[in-house]
């Protein structure tokens, strides 16, 4: 079974069991992927909606900052719900120290040797670790390494 299919099956029961929350996450998600089939004309890999899923994590972690900030904690705990149940459907997540390890193996491949060449890094680390951890993780262990 296709990620899409059981994305869509999930909504289904959550809506036999009433759980609303669930359901009008999911069917956000669902949204956003039928909004980049139509745009893009093509059907949905997995890998493709993995990095859905993944940038719509990111808007609600990019929301939640901004909702604390704002002092509104019912807007945050929404949007904190909607980013547990998001996260759910991603692989799992590399550990710092296995993220770590994983970059020295490509910082060696890539012949990295200063901050200056961490374009290289990101660029095979994206492509290898992409779904196992976020962008941000990443640049920042990268930038720990090469420094």
């Amino acid at each position: 079974m296709s990620l899409r299919e059981q994305i869509n099956n999930d909504i289904k029961t959550a809506m036999k069991a009433k759980n609303n929350a669930v359901r009008d996450a999911l069917r956000l998600l669902s949204s956003a992927m039928k909004q980049i089939e139509v745009d893009e004309r093509k059907e949905l890999t997995d890998d493709d909606v993995i990095k859905i899923i993944q940038k719509q994590v990111k808007q609600r972690n990019d929301a939640m900052t901004q909702y604390r900030s704002a002092g509104r904690e019912d807007l945050y705990e929404q949007e904190a719900s909607e980013a547990v149940i998001f996260e759910a459907y991603l692989p799992q997540q590399l550990s710092d120290e296995e993220l770590e390890n994983a970059l020295r193996a490509i910082i060696t491949e890539v012949g990295a040797a200063s901050l200056k060449e961490i374009g290289k890094v990101m660029g095979a680390a994206s492509k290898t670790l992409g779904a196992q951890a976020d962008g941000k993780r990443i640049n920042e262990c990268a930038k720990k390494l090469l420094s």
